[in-house]
């Protein structure tokens, strides 16, 4: 349905004659996946403006003494706090939507009432592509991208330099989780288990595995449950997004075997709002008298990668992808 100006006669019928039905079927594309697997960065005060620059200190892993052990006539010893800095700036975001006080007025349904929902989703869909894009972003230094059935290889430039020959495999799932533990020792998402949020092409492969766990087999009740949750491979949670413009099917234009995909633990990405993305109405856009209206939503807040280091200690996700 191509965009129209409000007149007598409508694209969806005309004023003067509607619809039997009563029913408005909206489909419901805004339910956030990604967005939900942001941290809240306390402590930045609702002063800070669009294009003011916040600094989010963390800190960084004490080091492990040979022995922790004392003596008696020893004092213990002291270790020096070292914290890191990641300096991001804060973005107004919105987007609306005008309608007369005709279409208001004749209309067989209030274009106030279902233009909001609409909005709405709409404003879900940027938080969640806003989120990924954070979490796909060239400050996330390590990058996957599987060459063979059961490995790959690593880079940790936040650049891809080799094209992907193969989709995931559940081969690759251990070597993501190995490199996780035990390379950059990044503290798990949830427990024991990190995350994976991919495209649907790359999940199609180890849902066919044996050793994929459906969401039955390894949650509890009263255990947290994602949105889109598919299964678990070794202890990396799945969650399927199906947007690809927040994670695309094709990982880039030289790769055609998988698409974009991210595994994470904690401390991966953080989001700041200085003011909360909410609807505002206008009655009287764009003036003449109040027969032109607008609604918008709009909000100051900002996502990012906590860290923006491929450091052990530091690095907290994994970039699947291709050159």
């Amino acid at each position: 349905m191509t965009a129209h100006n409000w007149t007598f006669d409508a694209d969806i019928g005309v004023y003067k004659n509607h619809f039997i039905s009563n029913q408005l079927l909206l489909k419901s594309l805004g339910e956030c996946k990604v967005a939900p697997f942001a941290r809240s960065i306390p402590g930045v005060g609702a002063f800070k403006k669009k294009g003011e620059t916040v600094n989010i200190p963390h800190l960084k892993e004490l080091p492990d003494p040979t022995s922790a052990q004392l003596s008696e006539d020893t004092k213990i010893p002291i270790d020096k706090l070292e914290l890191g800095n990641r300096a991001i700036t804060l973005v107004e975001w919105g987007r609306g939507v005008e309608y007369t006080n005709l279409a208001q007025q004749f209309g067989k349904f209030d274009p106030a009432d279902y233009l909001q929902k609409a909005l709405m989703r709409q404003m879900d869909r940027a938080l969640d592509t806003a989120c990924a894009d954070a979490f796909k972003s060239p400050d996330v230094k390590v990058i996957f991208i599987p060459t063979s059935l059961t490995g790959g290889v690593f880079d940790t430039d936040g650049t891809p330099s080799t094209t992907a020959l193969v989709n995931l495999t559940f081969d690759h799932m251990g070597v993501l989780a190995d490199y996780l533990a035990g390379d950059i020792h990044c503290p798990p998402f949830e427990g024991d288990d990190y995350i994976m949020l991919s495209c649907r092409k790359n999940l199609r492969g180890l849902k066919q595995d044996t050793l994929w766990q459906q969401v039955h087999m390894y949650l509890q009740k009263g255990d947290l449950f994602f949105k889109g949750e598919t299964g678990k491979a070794e202890n990396i949670r799945c969650v399927q997004v199906d947007r690809e413009a927040a994670f695309a099917n094709s990982a880039s234009a030289a790769c055609t075997v998988m698409g974009e995909a991210v595994v994470f633990g904690d401390q991966a990405v953080g989001y700041i709002e200085t003011e909360s993305p909410q609807l505002y109405a206008d009655p009287n856009f764009q003036s003449d008298f109040g027969r032109q209206k607008a609604i918008a939503w709009r909000g100051i807040y900002v996502y990012s990668s906590i860290w923006s280091s491929s450091n052990d200690g530091e690095a907290k996700i994994i970039r699947i992808g291709s050159a």
